[in-house]
């Protein structure tokens, strides 16, 4: 007797009742792509809400933003914003204090082109904008890797709304010098414009650090275009200042910062702390929640796949009832019924994951070009498979078990 390991009768049979394994070949390829792509997204999403900031000790860190700064003229506002941070700084606990124009991941700041000659009619890159009168570089344990960190002379005092003055020096994110002078080692020295044209304002790097993202922290290398501008500026209303906590003060020193600058204010003022920790949960809320829902529907999507499979074993094996017990009462083992009903089982799936894996490459091609997301690697293609194939044996063994434990006596009655 021919064995049943055999795929040839296994295929042969098949085909004299081809819709219910089409069906079957189908629903794995439809779960296939999905889920590879699924998959795929909420890897990529989670990479990004993972990213470092750039922030040394984020649970150290927090930003404090009072709205009451346009009070008198620019030599008032200055005094103001001095005072302040002296308030902050006195705050037992407080390490470091740093006015800042804005606020990595938070969603709001400012953005502007940049460009490495004035004659450029398009920007080289648009950066994110961190306006500061202090040392970012400390407050933020950023890590410089060119360069130094601003020099006292290095600082201006501006008022945008009345004065077209700007700073000389920058810091930049390791990203945007790469994006400024692709293909070069070193940055320091390197000059380059705010806009273009004959009004493009030059400036020179004098430090590099390795990581800070913008504000708006976009997906891809954007959310890493950074720029640290050396000013103190008056007739700004949402700017704010960036506290760091001894390790484990964070908390409290957020309430007491709150209530001190609240205490030494002689008017009326809102004042808002928030963590980076806040920061981020904010910004990457919708990716976390997309994240989950995919994984919801690929987990459905598996559950569906292996019900149709259990589906279609078992109306199989009560077709088969006789046939089953005939070839048991020839001498078929048990083993063998279990092995054809895995065999007949992994050629639809394989059927299946051939058409799934050509319909996942076509669906990310769409996914590439509507959404710009990166190419599906060739690693899931190569692994999803394999979980297709274990989820195929899996829901196909208990109706194979109850097929290998027919009676031949029971099964052939009336025959």
């Amino acid at each position: 007797m021919k064995t049943l390991f055999e795929l040839r009768p296994i295929f042969s049979a098949l085909m004299r009742n081809k819709l219910g394994p089409v069906l079957v070949a189908m629903q794995v390829a439809l779960s296939l792509a999905i889920l590879a792509n699924a998959i795929y997204i909420v890897n990529l999403r989670l990479d990004v809400a993972a990213r470092p900031s750039g922030i040394g000790d984020e649970l150290e860190v927090f930003r404090t933003h009072i709205s009451n700064q346009v009070l008198g003229g620019h030599e008032d506002q200055v005094a103001l914003q001095k005072r302040e941070a002296d308030t902050i700084r006195a705050v037992p606990g407080v390490v470091s204090v740093a006015r800042v124009s804005s606020f990595p991941v938070s969603r709001s700041g400012s953005n502007t082109s940049v460009s490495v000659d004035r004659k450029q009619e398009v920007p080289t890159a648009v950066t994110g904008m961190y306006v500061s009168a202090d040392s970012l570089v400390k407050s933020w344990k950023l890590r410089l890797i060119e360069g130094k960190d601003f020099q006292p002379d290095d600082y201006v005092e501006l008022n945008p709304n009345v004065s077209n003055d700007f700073v000389k020096k920058v810091i930049v994110s390791k990203a945007l010098a790469e994006k400024l002078f692709p293909g070069q080692t070193s940055y320091v020295g390197k000059e380059y414009f705010f806009g273009t044209g004959s009004n493009a304002n030059g400036v020179t790097i004098v430090g590099v650090v390795e990581t800070l993202q913008t504000s708006g922290a976009q997906a891809g290398q954007r959310g890493e275009l950074s720029t640290i501008l050396p000013a103190r500026l008056s007739g700004q209303i949402y700017d704010g200042y960036t506290v760091r906590a001894e390790p484990g003060q964070r908390d409290r020193v957020m309430k007491e910062v709150e209530e001190a600058l609240r205490k030494a204010s002689a008017t009326p003022i809102y004042v808002k702390a928030k963590s980076v920790e806040e920061f981020r949960a904010d910004r990457y809320r919708s990716e976390k929640g997309l994240a989950w829902m995919l994984l919801a529907v690929s987990a459905l999507l598996v559950v569906v796949t292996a019900s149709g499979i259990v589906g279609m074993s078992t109306l199989w094996v009560a077709q088969r009832r006789k046939q089953i017990g005939i070839r048991r009462a020839l001498g078929a083992r048990r083993i063998d019924v279990l092995a054809y009903f895995i065999a007949e089982n992994w050629l639809i799936t394989t059927f299946g994951i051939a058409f799934g894996i050509a319909l996942a490459v076509g669906l990310n091609h769409v996914l590439v070009g509507q959404f710009e997301l990166p190419k599906l690697p060739v690693s899931y293609l190569l692994l999803s498979p394999l979980v297709f194939w274990l989820l195929g044996v899996l829901a196909v063994y208990a109706p194979a078990w109850r097929a290998a434990s027919i009676s031949p006596a029971t099964a052939t009655r009336g025959v």
